[in-house]
């Protein structure tokens, strides 16, 4: 884990650690913690990254105090789940518990306080709306497009980040997929 003083590096949403061999290749060595509360993921990510602190945890239940308090965070990589928001699912984003990932960001930002915050997601999260109620259930409402991911921004703005967005195509890096982050 944490060695000669570094600041620490943490990868939540780690899943087989893919991020963390891009984070592990730019700046020399792997996360010191990974967050995923599917145990299989996080076994590879372990296989991967055996160096690592594996927290086999809801997210939504990790205080980062518990595992960073009185350490530097220089790094915090981020990569919540897209499927309710990418067009590539096909279906509508409905899931609360899904949708609501984004939020663990601004707790960390809040609480930790890393130097740099990465957030890795699809195009469509930008439209990132509250939900309503329709004859075929919870439905992103179209009027609203966006509000919930303006209130993210203005969220991480009181943390005191200044935010940038920048959208690349992982095929213009070696990874066989066109899609848009």
């Amino acid at each position: 884990m944490l060695q000669n003083n570094a600041p620490l590096i943490v990868d939540s949403f780690a899943g087989g650690g893919g991020a963390s061999t891009g984070i592990e290749m730019a700046l020399g060595r792997s996360p010191d913690i990974a967050i995923n509360h599917n145990a299989d993921a996080l076994a590879l990510y372990a296989a991967n990254h055996p160096e690592t602190l594996h927290l086999s945890e809801n997210i939504f239940k990790v205080d980062p105090l518990d595992y960073v308090a009185g350490k530097h965070v220089g790094l915090a990589w981020f990569s919540p789940d897209c499927k309710h928001f990418s067009k590539a699912k096909g279906g509508k984003p409905v899931e609360r518990n899904i949708r609501d990932l984004a939020w663990v960001i601004v707790l960390w930002a809040e609480r930790a306080k890393p130097d740099v915050i990465i957030m890795e997601n699809v195009e469509e999260w930008k439209e990132w709306g509250p939900l309503i109620e329709t004859e075929r259930g919870l439905m992103p409402c179209p009027d609203s497009r966006g509000q919930t991911f303006q209130k993210w921004c203005k969220a991480m703005k009181r943390a005191g980040y200044k935010l940038q967005h920048r959208e690349l195509r992982a095929c213009d890096y070696g990874a066989p997929t066109i899609r848009k982050r």
